[in-house]
C-alpha cells in the first residue's frame, strides 16, 4: 500500500466518547463519531489497546490479546466499528503490545505456577546475593526486576512491575504473537502499530550498566530485525500499514526498520525531537524548548531517512506526550496561531502525519494543581521520586503539569455542554476548564478554526505529489527561532517557514519580499497576507 498520501488519526478509546454513561469512552463511541473523522479526512484510525487488561498502564498491560475488555464493549462492538469504518473508506489500526504482557495474562500465571514451558515465555534470572540480577532501571522508575519467592528467581519488566517482558528468543512465543495478528486480520483490521517494538530482543548475557539505566543492552537488540522480518513474513502484513514505536533508537536502525526492501515495517516513530525541553536529557527536569536543537534533529532525521529510503511517522502528540500547543506553542494569546503553525510544520514534511485526538482542535494540557487529579502510573511514581529527591510538592506538581501523560488523556472535547459532551456520567479523568471554548462543535462552525486548518492540510497532502514524494532540505539552519525547509519534486518546489516565537522574527537567508519577487506564491498561512518578518507563531507556505 502506498502510504505517502495517507494521514493517521490516533484514538485513545477511554477518552474519546462514552455511549453508556459510565465515564469511560468505548468502542461504540468511536463508531458514533466516524462521520466526524470522515469529515476531517483521515485514512486510518489507530486505536490504543482495548483488550482485556487490569489497566495498571491504561491498557498497555494486556491480559488477553484476542478479547475486548468489557469496559470498552464487546467483540461485536469491535467488529461493527471495523465494518462501519471501512464503509467510510477508513481503515482500523490496532496497537500490539508485544514486548510484554500483564502479569495477569494466562501465560504468566502458568509461569508463576511453575510450568516450565510457560516460564520460558518470559525472562527469568537468578539474583546476586539477595540483589536483582542487574542494576537496570525500569522506564517507570525503580528496578526493572521483580523477585518471585515461589520460583526463586526474578522476572524482567522494563515497564511497570505488572508488565512482564516476553522472551522473543523462544519460537513458541513468536508463534503465539503471530496468531494474534492473524486473528485480527481475519476481523478486517487493516494495520498495526507495534508498541516499543525495538526493545523485544534482549542480550544473551545480562550484566550491570555502569553508564546508564540498562537500555544500551536491549535497545535495537541483536535479533530485532530478524524477528520483525519473520513476524511480517509469516503473518502477511507486508502489504498493510504498520508502524513501530522506537524507544531511544538510532537513525541507522530506523532506516532498516522502514526501508521497503527490508520488509519489516511501513514506518517508524522516533522521539528524539520530543526531548528538546528535557534538561540534560532528563524527562522530569524542565528547560525552555531548544528550537535550534529541534531543527537540527528534524534535519538529521528527515534528510537521513530520505537518503536511506526509510519512512517517518511525523507527529507531535500521542497518548504519552503532553499537548504540543502547551509545550511548544502558546495556549494563551497565540493559541490558534501557534496550533496551526505546529500542524503545518510537520504535515508538509516527508512522512506520514499522525494526528492525536483533540490535536485538530488545539486541545491543551490539563492544568492540574493537585496530585489527586492524576491517574497515570508513571506520573504518580515520579511524583514520589521527585519528592524523595528534595523537590517541594509545588515544584513536583509544576513538573507534572508540564510532563504528565495525563495531559494527553483528558476526555475529547466535543461541545460546550456538561463534561464537554464526552459523557453523561462522571468522566474518568478531569477535563480542562477551557472546553467551553475549545471543542469540536464550535470549531466545525468556524471557517478559520484549527479544525478547518487540519482539513486543509490533509486535503493538500492528497492533492499535491510534492508533499507525498518530494525531497526535503532544511533552510535557515542558523536561525534559532525558525524552522524552515524546502520540498522539491519534478519541476515544483515548496517552502515552509515556521516561527516558534511569540515575537516578530526576520528570515536570515531570504526575505519574504525577495522570495515573492522571485516568483514564490503563498499557498497557505495562519495570518492574512505577508509581512516583512514572520509574525508571532506564523507559518508561511510558498510554492514555485
Amino acid at each position: 500500500m502506498d502510504i505517502r498520501d495517507k494521514v493517521v488519526y490516533q484514538i485513545y478509546p477511554k477518552s474519546f466518547y462514552d455511549t453508556n454513561g459510565d465515564g469511560l469512552g468505548d468502542l461504540a463511541g468511536v463508531t458514533a463519531k466516524l462521520d466526524y473523522l470522515k469529515e476531517l479526512g483521515v485514512d486510518f484510525l489507530w486505536l490504543t489497546p482495548f483488550f482485556v487488561s487490569p489497566q495498571n498502564d491504561n491498557g498497555y498491560d494486556v491480559a488477553d490479546y484476542c478479547a475486548v475488555d468489557p469496559r470498552f464493549g464487546t467483540m461485536e462492538d469491535a467488529e461493527a466499528l471495523i465494518r462501519a469504518a471501512r464503509e467510510r473508506g477508513i481503515g482500523i489500526m490496532l496497537d500490539m503490545v508485544f514486548n510484554h504482557t500483564s502479569t495477569q495474562h494466562a501465560w504468566f500465571q502458568r509461569a508463576l505456577a511453575g510450568d516450565p514451558a510457560y516460564m520460558d515465555y518470559y525472562i527469568w534470572q537468578d539474583g546476586r546475593e539477595g540483589r536483582p540480577p542487574t542494576n537496570w532501571v525500569s522506564k517507570f522508575g525503580k528496578s526493572a526486576w521483580e523477585y518471585v519467592p515461589a520460583r526463586g528467581k526474578y522476572y524482567l519488566h522494563l515497564f511497570d512491575v505488572t508488565q512482564a517482558d516476553l522472551n522473543w528468543e523462544n519460537p513458541r512465543v513468536r508463534e503465539e504473537l503471530k496468531q494474534v495478528i492473524r486473528f485480527w486480520k481475519k476481523k478486517g483490521v487493516e494495520g498495526f502499530r507495534f508498541d516499543v517494538v525495538n526493545l523485544i530482543s534482549k542480550p544473551a548475557v545480562f550484566e550491570d550498566d555502569h553508564k546508564g539505566d540498562g537500555r544500551r543492552f536491549y535497545t535495537d537488540g541483536r535479533h530485532v530485525h530478524e524477528f520483525l522480518k519473520e513476524l511480517t513474513r509469516d503473518t502477511g502484513i507486508d502489504a498493510m500499514v504498520t508502524v513501530g514505536e522506537m524507544s531511544s533508537t538510532s537513525l541507522e536502525n530506523c532506516i532498516r526498520y522502514s526501508n521497503p526492501a527490508e520488509k519489516e515495517l511501513s514506518m517508524v516513530f522516533s522521539f528524539h525531537h520530543l526531548k528538546i525541553d528535557y534538561k540534560d536529557g532528563a524527562k522530569w527536569a524542565l528547560q525552555e524548548p531548544d528550537i535550534g536543537a529541534l531543527k537540527k534533529l528534524f534535519s538529521i532525521w528527515q534528510e537521513g531517512m530520505a537518503a536511506g529510503a526509510g519512512w517517518n511517522a511525523v507527529f507531535w502528540c500521542n497518548h504519552d506526550q503532553p499537548r504540543i500547543v502547551s509545550r511548544l506553542g502558546d495556549d494563551g494569546a497565540y493559541w490558534k496561531a501557534s496550533a496551526k503553525m505546529l500542524a503545518a510544520c510537520t504535515h508538509f514534511m516527508r512522512g506520514t502525519p499522525y494526528i492525536y485526538q483533540g490535536e485538530e482542535l488545539g486541545m491543551t494540557n490539563a492544568g492540574y494543581t493537585d496530585i489527586a487529579q492524576y491517574e497515570d502510573v508513571e506520573s504518580l511514581n515520579y511524583y514520589e521520586i521527585l519528592l524523595a529527591a528534595g523537590k517541594s510538592k509545588e515544584e513536583a506538581l509544576h513538573i507534572l503539569s508540564a510532563r504528565s501523560r495525563d495531559n494527553s488523556r483528558t476526555p475529547m472535547q466535543w461541545s460546550a455542554a456538561e463534561n464537554a459532551g464526552f459523557t453523561s456520567g462522571t468522566p474518568w479523568l478531569a477535563l480542562p476548564d477551557n472546553f467551553t471554548m475549545i471543542n469540536a462543535a464550535a470549531e466545525r462552525m468556524d471557517p478559520d478554526s484549527i479544525f478547518r486548518f487540519y482539513q486543509t492540510l490533509i486535503r493538500l497532502r492528497k492533492e499535491m505529489p510534492i508533499i507525498q514524494r518530494g525531497d526535503i532540505f532544511f533552510l535557515e539552519r542558523e536561525n534559532a527561532s525558525i524552522i524552515a525547509y524546502e520540498r522539491a519534486y519534478a519541476e515544483q518546489k515548496l517552502r515552509v517557514y515556521c516561527n516558534f516565537r511569540a515575537a516578530n522574527v526576520p528570515l536570515m537567508e531570504d526575505s519574504l519580499d525577495a522570495l515573492t519577487e522571485a516568483g514564490w506564491k503563498k499557498l497557505l498561512g495562519n495570518y492574512e497576507g505577508l509581512a516583512a518578518d514572520l509574525r508571532p507563531y506564523e507559518v508561511v507556505v510558498l510554492t514555485k
